[in-house]
């Protein structure tokens, strides 16, 4: 039996399109968290993410922004709480949409200038980007990061190779680790992708949570970023990319 195509959805925006007004489309917990950022840019990036995900839903099920809400919940907790050990009371995790657009799945990252949001409805997924920097101590957060058989692989590149591959392992892994709601408390050692130069798999997961099916690939951002896509799905996959143009269009509508 052929299974039926998914079409996941890939929004970015670029930080310029961060509007004042589009804080009317947060609810008040999410406005506290953005009062508490110190630096603009930060808040700038929280808001075009919260926005974005509102305003894109509601297109999706025919409603107002508004009328999206959102559960948090951290599977990590979850986990914990079925273990017999408290979890932390403070609400925090992966957002689920729930009221007009329950059944829909999401994941926000952003970095730099850049905020992208994915969505499908039914299928977990997860996405994240990478500002490509130079770090005094790459060899140490390679060490923490990166698997066994990664750590080899990128140990063969060149110096200059190592800085960007380092970030498109780190992009593809939290993908993954995002797309099952474990987030990077689920350990970015514990999952092994194929190495950045390659086709986006993954290749192993070591310990609970592993999903039994995934759908891996990279998102250009240019020379600059390094951003990954995970779908926890065995359906064939084909996104539709929507360019920053498009979400500036929706945000000003």
């Amino acid at each position: 039996m052929t299974l039926p195509r998914l079409t996941p959805e890939v929004w970015w925006a670029h930080t310029s399109s961060a509007m004042d007004r589009l804080s009317d489309l947060l609810d008040e917990r999410e406005r506290a968290r953005g009062d508490r950022f110190l630096h603009k840019a930060d808040r700038d990036r929280h808001l075009l993410g919260r926005a974005m995900a509102r305003s894109v839903l509601a297109e999706r099920v025919g409603c107002d922004p508004r009328e999206v809400t959102f559960e948090l919940r951290c599977r990590s907790c979850d986990d914990k709480e079925l273990a017999g050990a408290e979890r932390d009371s403070e609400p925090h995790g992966k957002p689920h949409p729930t009221g007009a657009a329950a059944g829909w799945e999401i994941s926000v990252s952003h970095s730099g200038d850049w905020v992208v949001l994915v969505l499908a409805e039914g299928v977990p997924v997860g996405v994240d980007v990478e500002r490509v920097a130079e770090s005094r101590d790459l060899e140490g957060l390679a060490a923490y990061t990166l698997s066994d058989t990664e750590h080899e692989a990128w140990k063969t590149l060149s110096s200059d190779a190592r800085v960007g591959a380092f970030f498109g392992y780190w992009a593809r892994k939290e993908a993954l680790l995002k797309a099952t709601g474990l987030g990077l408390s689920g350990g970015l050692r514990r999952v092994t992708v194929s190495p950045p130069h390659t086709d986006a798999r993954l290749v192993s997961w070591t310990g609970g949570g592993d999903p039994k099916a995934s759908w891996l690939t990279d998102l250009d951002r240019g020379e600059e970023y390094r951003a990954a896509f995970a779908a926890l799905t065995d359906r064939p996959v084909t996104p539709v990319l929507h360019p920053p143009s498009a979400t500036l269009d929706l945000l000003r509508r």
